[in-house]
C-alpha cells in the first residue's frame, strides 16, 4: 500500500529536484538494498531498538508533551531546554525514512498523532517553538533561551535552528506517505519567517544563531518548488558576518563571532572556526547553495576551508572539534586526544558537508573523508546494541574522565543535550543513498558494502550488486545484470588508504605505505587501472552477467601525525583498512594507555565472530603482548583505559 505512494529521496535529494542542481544526483536510499554484510545488522538495530528507544526518551523527558502543552492539549509548563524541540523533529526524520523501507502501520499512526499536537503547537501566524508559547514573556532570561521578543535572541535560542530540523522531517514524511499534514505545517512556518525576516523595510535581518535552518529550506524548495525558500536560505547565509547589516553575535563566554561563523561574509571565510556542528551545517548548505545556485564563490570559499580542515584540524578518525570549551575547532594542528571533543553530530555534519563535496566535484577525495568519519568517528557514537551513545568521541580515556554530564568514558542511554542520539537516528537509514551517484549515464561507485540496486542507464534498468566482508576484507564483487546489454562507464572509487594514504592531505601519513597493487578484473580478465579524480574508469557495453572484481590489500600498517601535532608526536596509530584500531585495557590487563609499540612490531588478524558483534582483531605476541579492537567498538564492554595513539618502544 504505502509503497505505491513511495516518492524514492535521498536523506538529500529526491525526483523532484529542480533542474539546476549538483552535478551528481545520489541513487535514492529506496533504490538500494543493504539485506547482508557489515551495515545491515546496524541499520536493523537503529530501526527495531534506537528508532523505539529515542521516541521512549523523548516522552518521558518531556519533549513531546511540550507540544501537547503549548497546544492547550494538556496542562503543565515547559520541560527541558531551547532545543529539544529538535530532537522530537530528528526521530521523526528517522522514521519517515523508516517507514520508506519498512513500512509499519502502527509507526505511521504514531507520526500522525505526534503531528497533531506539532500543529496544536503551532500559533495562528506560523509560528512554532514551544518553549516560548509555553512561557511566553518569561523566557526573556538567556537561561531559558529566548528573547523579550520573537526572533531577538536568535544567537541562542534556537528558535530558526529547531524548524529547520521540522523541515527535514516534514519533507521525509511526506516522501514516505504521500500525506500533506507535517508538510503543511513546515510550509507555514517557513511563509511566517519569508513575512518577519529578510531585506525589506520593517523586517528582521537575523541568521540563525545555531546553522540549520538553511539545509531544511534547501529540501523544503525542493519539494515544493517554492524558490522563495532556497533564496530565503541565501540571505540566510549571505547575512552572515555583515556587520553592516545588523549586529554580529558575540554572546557566547567570550567566544565572539567566530563561534558563530559570524565574523566574516561567507565567501571572505577561508577557515574552519567556531562550534564544529554548526560549522559543518553552515558548509553543507553553503555546498547546497552553490549547486541550486551556481555560486563559484562559495565552492572557493569551502574548497579552503576543507584544506583546512584536513590539513590542520580533523583527527585520525574523522571526528571535529577539539574543544570542550564551545565545543569547537582548535588552532591549527591542536588535536589533543584524552580531552577529544569530536562530537558524533559533528560527524554527522561532516559527512553532510563531504558528500555534498563530493555532488559538487566528483572528486573521490570528499569520499574518502566521508567513508574514514563513518567507520571510525560516526559509529563509535552508537553502542553495538543500539541504546547507549558517546556524546565526543576522545582518541584516550582513562577510564573515568567526563566532560560535565556529557560521559566520555561510558556510553550514556540519554543527555540533557541529546543532539547526537537523534542524529544517529536519522543518519542511519539513510545510508544506503551514499553508495551510488549518477553522472548523466555514469554511474559511480562510492562505498563498498553487501547490496543490491536498480538504475536506468541509457534508458535501460540495470541491476549491480556487490558481494563483500568489506571492512574486514579487500574484496569486492560486482555483478551486473539487466535484459540486454547496454553501455556505460561504471567510476569505481578506488579508496586512499587503498593507494597509501590514510585521508586527503598530509596530516597523517602511514611509515610503511607500500601495499600490493591494487587489481580490478572483468570476468576475470585483469585491467588497466588509471584513476580519475580517485576513480577507475571501466567503459564498456556491459552484458548481463558481467561480473567487476576489485582486490584491495589489507595490510596493517602504522600511522604518524605531521609533526605539529603535538599531541601526537612521538606516537604511532595503528589501521588495517578504513577502520582505526585502539586497544582497550579489558583485553590487555586492564592498561592501555602506557601500550607501546617496538619498530616494525608486526600484528596478525584474528577473527571473532563472538566479540563485539563480530569483529577482526590485531594481536601481537613480541616482543609484548597487545590486542587492538576498532575503535567504533570501545567502551561496549563497560569504562575501562582507551589509545588509539602508542608510544614507541625503543631497543629490545
Amino acid at each position: 500500500m504505502l509503497r505505491s505512494l513511495l516518492l524514492p529521496c535521498l536523506l538529500l535529494f529526491c525526483r523532484l529536484c529542480p533542474a539546476q542542481d549538483y552535478p551528481l544526483v545520489p541513487v535514492p536510499f529506496t533504490d538500494v538494498k543493504i539485506n547482508r554484510g557489515f551495515w545491515f545488522p546496524r541499520l536493523e538495530i537503529n530501526r527495531t531498538v534506537t528508532l523505539p528507544f529515542d521516541f521512549k526518551k523523548c516522552e518521558e523527558t518531556g519533549r513531546i508533551t511540550n507540544f501537547a502543552v503549548a497546544g492547550g492539549l494538556a496542562p503543565g509548563t515547559f520541560r527541558g531546554i531551547r532545543y529539544d524541540d529538535s530532537d522530537v523533529f530528528k526521530v521523526m526524520e528517522g522514521a519517515a525514512y523508516s517507514l520508506q523501507t519498512h513500512y509499519d502501520a502502527r509507526l505511521d499512526r504514531y507520526l500522525d498523532s505526534l503531528i497533531t499536537l506539532v500543529a496544536a503547537a503551532q500559533e495562528p501566524d506560523g509560528y512554532l517553538y514551544t518553549i516560548r508559547t509555553i512561557l511566553k514573556d518569561s523566557t526573556a532570561r538567556k537561561d531559558k533561551g529566548a528573547g523579550p521578543t520573537r526572533y531577538s535572541y536568535e544567537a541562542h535560542s534556537h528558535e530558526l535552528y529547531n524548524v529547520g530540523h521540522m523541515y527535514e522531517a516534514a519533507v521525509a514524511h511526506h516522501l514516505a506517505t504521500g500525506k500533506r499534514n507535517f508538510l503543511d505545517i513546515a510550509v507555514k512556518n517557513a511563509n511566517h519567517l519569508l513575512q518577519v525576516i529578510g531585506p525589506q523595510p520593517g523586517q528582521l535581518v537575523v541568521v540563525p544563531g545555531h546553522e540549520e535552518t538553511e539545509l531544511g529550506l534547501a529540501k523544503l524548495y525542493r519539494v515544493t518548488g517554492d524558490r522563495r525558500y532556497l533564496d530565503f536560505a541565501q540571505f540566510l547565509v549571505d547575512m552572515r558576518g555583515r556587520a553592516d547589516k545588523r549586529k554580529l553575535y558575540d554572546e557566547f563566554a567570550g567566544y565572539g563571532p567566530a563561534y558563530f561563523q559570524d565574523h566574516l561574509p561567507v565567501t571572505q571565510q577561508r577557515e574552519a572556526t567556531g562550534h564544529a556542528v554548526r560549522a559543518g551545517y553552515l558548509y553543507a548548505a553553503m555546498a547546497d547553495l552553490a549547486a541550486m545556485k551556481q555560486q563559484k564563490a562559495y565552492l572557493e570559499a569551502l574548497t579552503d576551508i576543507w584544506t583546512d580542515v584536513v590539513e590542520r584540524k580533523q583527527y585520525i578518525t574523522g571526528g571535529l572539534g577539539a574543544k570542550e570549551s564551545g565545543e569547537a575547532f582548535g588552532k591549527p594542528y591542536e588535536l589533543p586526544n584524552q580531552e577529544a571533543y569530536a562530537e558524533t553530530c559533528a560527524a554527522v555534519a561532516n559527512m553532510l558537508w563531504n558528500h555534498r563535496m563530493f555532488l559538487l566535484t566528483g572528486e573521490a577525495r570528499y569520499m574518502d573523508v566521508f567513508e574514514r568519519v563513518l567507520y571510525n568517528g560516526f559509529l563509535a557514537g552508537v553502542s553495538l546494541e543500539g541504546d547507549k551513545f558517546f556524546y565526543v568521541n576522545p582518541l584516550a580515556s582513562d577510564g573515568q574522565h567526563k566532560f560535565n554530564v556529557r560521559t566520555a568514558a561510558t556510553r550514556a542511554p540519554w543527555f540533557n543535550t541529546s543532539c547526537c542520539p537523534t542524529n544517529v537516528v536519522r543518519f542511519l537509514p539513510s545510508l544506503p543513498g551514499y553508495i551510488y551517484a549518477l553522472r548523466g549515464n555514469a554511474l559511480y561507485v562510492n562505498l563498498l558494502t553487501e547490496n543490491e540496486t536498480e538504475v536506468t542507464l541509457n534508458n535501460q534498468k540495470v541491476k549491480i550488486s556487490q558481494q563483500t566482508n568489506y571492512p574486514w576484507e579487500g574484496s569486492v564483487r560486482l555483478t551486473v545484470s539487466g535484459e540486454k546489454p547496454v553501455a556505460f562507464p561504471m567510476m569505481l572509487r578506488i579508496p586512499g588508504w587503498a593507494t597509501g594514504q590514510p585521508m586527503p592531505g598530509s596530516l597523517y601519513q602511514y611509515t610503511n605505505p607500500a601495499s600490493k597493487p591494487i587489481q580490478v578484473l572483468i570476468n576475470g580478465k585483469p585491467q588497466s587501472i588509471k584513476t580519475e579524480n580517485g576513480y577507475v574508469r571501466l567503459s564498456r557495453t556491459w552484458k548481463p552477467g558481467d561480473v567487476v572484481t576489485l582486490r584491495l590489500d589489507m595490510p596493517v600498517r602504522e600511522v604518524v601525525a605531521n609533526e605539529k601535532v603535538t599531541s601526537d608526536k612521538g606516537l604511532i596509530a595503528i589501521e588495517r583498512g578504513p577502520l582505526v584500531y585502539c586497544a582497550e585495557g579489558i583485553d590487555n590487563n586492564g592498561q592501555a594507555l602506557k601500550a607501546t609499540l617496538a619498530p616494525g612490531q608486526r600484528f596478525s588478524t584474528v577473527v571473532q565472530k563472538d566479540l563485539l558483534g563480530g569483529i577482526t582483531v590485531l594481536k601481537s605476541s613480541a616482543p609484548a603482548a597487545l590486542t587492538l579492537i576498532p575503535y567504533y567498538a570501545w567502551s561496549n564492554r563497560g569504562p575501562g583505559e582507551m589509545t588509539v595513539w602508542f608510544g614507541q618502544r625503543r631497543g629490545n
